[in-house]
């Protein structure tokens, strides 16, 4: 080609006019949460980098609460100015929801965010040569039992880099119930999830164990991800975008392409019905649900407790919440096909829950798999389809979190020379010991067991009149079953506390600081107060309810 031909290449392109690329709006005020917790966590490297050593532990606890409870104060804001309820919008360009379901979850998070915190900065359950320490391994990357490992231990270094990797799971955690297109949907999932696989191997005691668990976690939870992923590529091919509001218009036949291939795909249900069958696969790996609930009591033992606490919490909060938006807002449309698969898994996930928890031995797996069938619970008000349905599931997931975290906090302070005691013998007695701890877990232990005036009665009560109404009475009869099976294992940890005899070489409960102190007796307070008078926080959970479309 000449010189000449490409001169009059360029000039008959210049002579066309260029459309501009619009630039993308972003509405910062409402993304204030997300903005102040990740920010926030990019300054925790930085300190990290920067600060020196003996100075970061403090740094890191401060920043970490001011931005929680910042971003909790934005999203109160929100919320009192009607973003969850008449001026719910889609922003990012449509990436984001800021509705009521998303605002209601988001607080949830923050605050589990907050009282996890403190358990991971708690100090006085553990010596080193002379020194408190907390439950984190002192350099993460020494070989277990190594010198470096234990010139590390003798010169007092703390592994402070919890805190940033915490904020960046609570940023992917409050995007992802709050996400509105598909690929906001998987980045958030990998934001949170990576930052938890690390968090699950620095454990300080029982080292090895800790890193096997966070293998098998990520392996597990990189196989989730391939399947979400493969799932969002099919839903793609069969709609043409990744926007829940262009897919829920096409699965609705209320949107037909102009594109005779596109034309062809919307037409084919099979891409439809198997991309939904993945992406719903990947999600309730993330909730422990059967038969992806396999992680679970390996991951939940071998993690620091606080970590386990945190993600037992605010994980399954997020998940249900993406959850929830994907079946109300995406497949509405396809109900008569989602509801019988999400029957088998409810009633799977209850069953197995419930009878597998009966045979634990460690106080950790016991509530793994106590987890296991909450999750099945959450699923019965998912399955009703209605309103109500989602009211209940939100009010169920804010009772279980304050528990969940509550009781992890409980269990990190019996201990013997070993560091945490988690085996159910060692419990035995532990009533006449230290009857406050013993009472204390049996007020959450009566709650994940569905007793009245605890908040899990409330949240049971709630989760199978909603099923019940949307006519799946007989899952709420399996449901009704499943928590009497699992009351028995509940009310066995209490009997052995306070009906058995102590044992001589038993362990000891340390007093903690005022920091598990207050997560204790916050969890205890919202779980009486869920109980007693759930009214207020019912209605609030029914204002919050109404998904953006």
């Amino acid at each position: 080609m000449n010189a000449n031909a490409v001169h009059t290449l360029w000039t008959s392109a210049a002579a066309d006019p260029i459309s501009k690329i619009p630039s993308p709006t972003i509405e910062y005020a409402q993304l204030a949460p997300v903005m102040i917790v990740i920010g926030a966590a990019v300054i925790g490297i930085v300190v990290e980098a920067f600060a020196p050593r003996r100075a970061r532990y403090h740094i890191q606890l401060w920043l970490t609460v001011v931005a929680l409870g910042a971003a909790f104060a934005s999203v109160v804001a929100l919320a009192v100015g009607g973003y969850a309820t008449t001026k719910q919008t889609s922003v990012a360009m449509g990436a984001l929801a800021v509705d009521g379901p998303a605002l209601f979850l988001q607080g949830v998070i923050l605050l589990s965010g907050v009282l996890a915190a403190f358990t991971f900065a708690e100090r006085r359950l553990d010596r080193a040569h002379g020194k408190r320490v907390d439950s984190f391994v002192a350099q993460a990357g020494a070989v277990p039992g190594s010198e470096a490992e234990q010139a590390a231990v003798k010169a007092g270094f703390a592994t402070t880099e919890v805190f940033p990797l915490m904020l960046f799971a609570v940023g992917g955690m409050i995007v992802f119930p709050a996400a509105n297109d598909l690929l906001t949907l998987f980045i958030a999932l990998e934001v949170f999830s990576l930052p938890l696989y690390l968090m699950c191997a620095l454990a300080r005691r029982r080292r090895l164990m800790s890193q096997e668990s966070a293998v098998k976690y990520f392996l597990l939870g990189a196989f989730s991800s391939a399947f979400l992923l493969f799932g969002i590529a099919l839903l793609y091919g069969y709609s043409g975008s990744v926007s829940y509001a262009v897919i829920a218009d096409v699965v609705d036949g209320t949107l037909i392409s102009n594109d005779p291939v596109l034309a062809q795909t919307m037409g084919n249900d099979a891409l439809l019905l198997i991309g939904m069958a993945l992406v719903l696969m990947g999600l309730l790996f993330k909730v422990g649900a059967v038969p992806f609930h396999m992680w679970t009591p390996d991951v939940y033992q071998g993690a620091p407790t606080p970590v386990t606490g945190f993600m037992a919490a605010a994980t399954k909060v997020a998940a249900f919440g993406a959850l929830l938006r994907l079946l109300y807002v995406v497949l509405p449309g396809m109900r008569w096909d989602w509801r019988p698969v999400m029957w088998g898994v409810a009633i799977a996930t209850m069953v197995v829950g419930a009878i597998v928890a009966v045979t634990q031995t460690d106080v950790k797996r016991l509530l793994a798999y106590s987890s296991v069938a909450h999750a099945g619970f959450i699923l019965a008000g998912v399955i009703a389809a209605t309103p109500a349905g989602v009211s209940s599931v939100l009010f169920y997931l804010a009772a279980y979190s304050f528990v969940t975290i509550g009781a992890f906090a409980v269990v990190t302070l019996v201990r013997d020379a070993g560091g945490e005691a988690t085996h159910l013998s060692k419990w035995a007695g532990l009533g006449r010991r230290s009857p406050l701890v013993a009472a204390v877990f049996a007020v959450f232990l009566l709650a994940f067991a569905g007793i009245p005036l605890t908040s899990g009665f409330s949240g049971k009560f709630a989760v199978f009149s909603a099923a019940a109404e949307g006519g799946a009475g007989a899952l709420v009869i399996i449901g009704v079953l499943s928590s009497a099976v699992a009351a028995f294992f509940y009310v066995r940890v209490i009997v052995l506390m306070f009906f058995s005899e102590p044992r001589a070489d038993g362990p000891t409960v340390t007093v903690p600081s005022p920091l598990t102190m207050s997560v204790i007796g916050v969890g205890v307070v919202v779980t009486v107060v869920l109980g007693v008078a759930p009214q207020y926080f019912l209605d609030l959970a029914g204002q919050a309810s109404v998904f953006v479309r």
